[in-house]
C-alpha cells in the first residue's frame, strides 16, 4: 500500500486546510446523502478524492462504493454497468446507499458526458455520484472543449472548490509527523517545508518523496 493510501483521512475532522469545503460538504449531507451528485474541483493532491471517498462513506459501505480513477476509459459498455447498478438496492443491514466515484472527470469522452447529463437528472434517493477533477471549471471543465456540455454538467452537481493556498506550513508539519512514524524523519520542519514548495502543496507527492527517503539523513 502506498504511503498517501495508508494515512488518507478517512473523516472530515482529519481534512488538513480545507476547512471551507468540509463545511460546505457537512451543510449539504445536512440536507440528505443521496439523490445527489458532487463535483469536487481543485490542485492535485489537495484532498478532492479524500472528500469524496468520505462522502460516500457517509452513505455507502465499501463494497458499494464504485470507484473509477481514470474517466478515459469510461465506454457506453462501462455506462451501461453504471445506470444498471445505480437501479440496484444494496439490502444492506447498515448502509444502504450506493456510491460511484470519477475521478478526472475532466477526460471524459462527449458522449459520455452527454449519458450522464441524463443520469444526473434522475439519481435515485439510494445513490449518489461523486466526481473530482483538476480542471479550472471556469475556465474549462471537460477537455472535449464543449462549454454547453460542461455548463449542464456543472449545474446538476454540487461544486465544492478545494484550496491550494496556505497548505505548506499544515502539510509540512503533516508530513513530518508521518515520517517520523514510519521512521524515515532526519530533517526539521523547515526540509519539509521546503518539500511542500517543491511539490507545489500537493500532499501525495509530499508522501511520496518522504517513502523514497528523501526526508531521511
Amino acid at each position: 500500500m502506498n504511503l498517501y493510501e495508508k494515512v488518507r483521512p478517512t473523516s472530515f475532522d482529519a481534512v488538513l486546510g480545507q476547512e471551507k469545503a468540509v463545511k460546505r460538504c457537512q451543510t449539504i449531507l445536512r440536507q440528505g446523502w443521496g439523490g445527489r451528485a458532487w463535483l469536487f474541483v481543485g490542485k492535485p493532491g489537495t484532498g478532492k478524492t479524500t472528500l469524496a471517498r468520505i462522502v460516500a462513506s457517509m452513505g455507502a459501505d465499501d463494497f458499494f462504493v464504485s470507484m473509477y480513477p481514470s474517466s478515459r476509459k469510461l465506454t457506453p459498455g462501462t455506462m451501461d454497468e453504471i445506470e444498471s447498478l445505480m437501479h440496484q438496492y444494496t439490502f444492506s443491514a447498515g448502509k444502504t446507499g450506493r456510491a460511484f466515484i470519477i475521478d478526472e472527470c475532466h477526460g471524459m469522452r462527449k458522449d459520455v458526458v452527454e449519458r450522464f447529463l441524463g443520469i444526473l437528472e434522475h439519481i435515485p434517493n439510494h445513490c449518489c455520484f461523486i466526481f473530482t477533477s483538476t480542471n479550472d471549471v471556469e475556465a474549462k471543465l471537460f477537455e472535449t472543449g464543449d462549454t454547453t456540455d460542461t455548463s449542464a454538467f456543472v449545474s446538476r452537481c454540487h461544486e465544492i472548490r478545494l484550496t491550494n493556498q496556505g497548505l505548506t506550513r499544515i502539510f509540512a508539519e503533516h508530513c513530518q509527523k508521518v515520517a517520523q512514524a514510519e521512521g524515515l524523519d532526519g530533517k526539521p520542519l523547515s526540509a519539509y517545508e521546503q518539500l511542500a514548495r517543491d511539490c507545489h502543496n500537493n500532499c501525495r507527492m509530499m508522501l511520496g518523496e518522504i517513502a523514497g527517503g528523501r526526508m531521511v539523513d
